[in-house]
């Protein structure tokens, strides 16, 4: 009987679970949305009792659909929504606050306390991030000053903390697995990338005891077994990475020089720098994208809070549409002759710029703007931002002369126009694959590799399909113009200005 491989892509808005036969083939999947919860303005949190019930329901409606049984699945493998922040009592699993989501804000005043302590040196020179509250380490120091009784608790060994990955582990394997992978680590400002362990320096900073820190592991590498009570039967997780490292090993960006971007909620972009830890002078970041049979490559990421998310707020803020796909026709029909920017620093902005205070903007409206010049503006926003990014790492890395092409994934690559119009911004080819669900293709990846099923980074690059090509077809002068009207727009949103 062919042997499946189960990928839980555990997001930022749902729990998504998708089953793959032997041929890589997407059989069935399963997903649920849960809450957002916004206590105050630039907070935000989920619960994980209702993350950890989205995925069980999501596994099982997948086992469902394929009609097979839990003993035809030979491996799971796992991504997640990476830096949001949980912590749990060791005995019971019970979460002794919400999850602290990676788009929270509230930990920006210490991490201006920290700089202005000479201190961001440190953390970048060791974990090759900024101190930003996007990282996972500021929110659990929040957790540990903030929750009655935490931090006397987390000495004496009696709290877990992980992110979304370690507390699914923990959950699906009955409480007896406490582990991450590397790439997971490697965003919560405590760990070092060179040395591959948890920093004390940096968690003497934090004061996070490293009692309630995980296990780290590669991400493709025994992660436990899960009890059989669940799902029928005992499936071994075998694969475990972020879910934009997971893209990019979807996207099978093996080599130096590949990168790719996924356009979610946000827009994440990484470049492949192999064994090379390029140090950014762009305020972008070094971070890992995969370590296999204990061998680390190393990546350029810069990451942008605000893509899918613009489009959303068209839907459910301002309602100007009533579905995310009609946002490519309208774009199309905006009046050419209007130039409107939509800066989306609804909750800061990332790279290059990493400032957490500012706020979202609109810029060159008329009486004539609407519904049409809002989406365009809103798709744009997002090329721009992707723009800022590979100009950055191309400063950056030694070998980043030359063109570049651009692999794309997440929801917002559907829609040609978008993909089109990002192409004529980058002035660089922009290739769409095949199999767009690349996040949980990797996550499948890591499993089926380690469990003999799937071929080799050789075979599996060689499986890589494309889809659509796009070229640029905008001439330089209107390129220029509207990268000028672009970067002036940001400028007057930065809030140092």
């Amino acid at each position: 009987m062919t042997k499946y491989v189960l990928a839980i892509d555990q997001g930022t808005t749902s729990s998504r679970a998708i089953l793959f036969d032997g041929k890589m083939k997407i059989v069935s999947h399963g997903q649920k949305e849960f809450t957002q919860i916004y206590p105050k303005s630039g907070w935000v949190e989920h619960d994980p009792e209702e993350i950890w019930e989205s995925v069980v329901w999501s596994v099982k409606e997948a086992i469902r659909k394929a009609g097979i049984a839990a003993s035809d699945i030979a491996a799971i493998g796992i991504t997640n929504q990476r830096e949001t922040v949980i912590v749990w009592d060791r005995e019971t699993g019970k979460p002794i606050h919400n999850a602290i989501v990676w788009q929270d804000r509230r930990t920006a005043s210490y991490c201006e306390k920290l700089k202005g302590q000479g201190l961001e040196k440190t953390f970048t020179k060791k974990t090759g991030l900024l101190l930003d509250p996007y990282f996972s380490g500021t929110k659990l120091s929040w957790m540990l000053a903030n929750v009655k009784g935490t931090r006397a608790r987390a000495a004496k060994g009696e709290l877990c903390f992980g992110t979304v990955d370690t507390y699914l582990i923990w959950r699906l394997t009955g409480g007896q697995s406490f582990v991450t992978d590397a790439t997971n680590a490697s965003r919560t400002l405590m760990f070092n990338i060179a040395t591959q362990e948890w920093d004390e320096e940096l968690t003497e900073i934090l004061r996070v005891p490293q009692a309630m820190l995980p296990e780290v592991k590669d991400c493709s590498a025994d992660f436990g077994v899960t009890e059989k009570d669940l799902f029928g039967a005992e499936i071994p997780i075998l694969g475990v990475a972020g879910d934009q490292q997971a893209a990019t090993i979807g996207q099978a960006c093996f080599e130096p020089g590949m990168m790719k971007s996924t356009y979610g909620t946000g827009c994440f972009a990484l470049l492949n720098t192999g064994k090379d830890m390029a140090r950014s002078k762009n305020r972008l970041l070094t971070t890992i994208a995969y370590r296999l049979d204990g061998e680390v490559t190393y990546a350029l990421e810069g990451s942008i809070f605000v893509a899918g998310a613009a489009v959303q707020w068209l839907r459910d803020g301002i309602r100007v549409i009533k579905q995310a796909s009609e946002t490519g026709a309208l774009a199309e029909s905006a009046d050419p002759t209007q130039e409107v920017y939509l800066v989306p620093a609804f909750t800061g902005l990332g790279a290059p710029h990493w400032d957490p205070d500012a706020r979202g903007a609109i810029f060159g409206m008329t009486r004539n703007t609407g519904p049409a010049e809002f989406a365009r503006a809103a798709l744009e926003a997002v090329c721009y931002q992707t723009r800022d990014l590979l100009d950055a790492m191309k400063k950056d890395w030694k070998s980043g002369e030359g063109e570049t092409v651009l692999r794309v994934d997440g929801g917002m690559v559907a829609s040609d126009w978008t993909m089109q119009r990002l192409s004529d911004i980058l002035d660089a080819p922009v290739d769409r694959p095949q199999i767009l669900e690349t996040t949980a293709l990797g996550a499948a990846w890591l499993a089926a590799c380690r469990a003999g099923l799937w071929p080799d980074r050789k075979g599996f690059a060689k499986a890589w399909a494309l889809e659509s090509e796009f070229k640029p077809k905008m001439d330089e002068k209107t390129r220029r113009a509207k990268l000028k009207g672009w970067h002036d727009a940001v400028k007057r949103t930065l809030t140092a200005v």
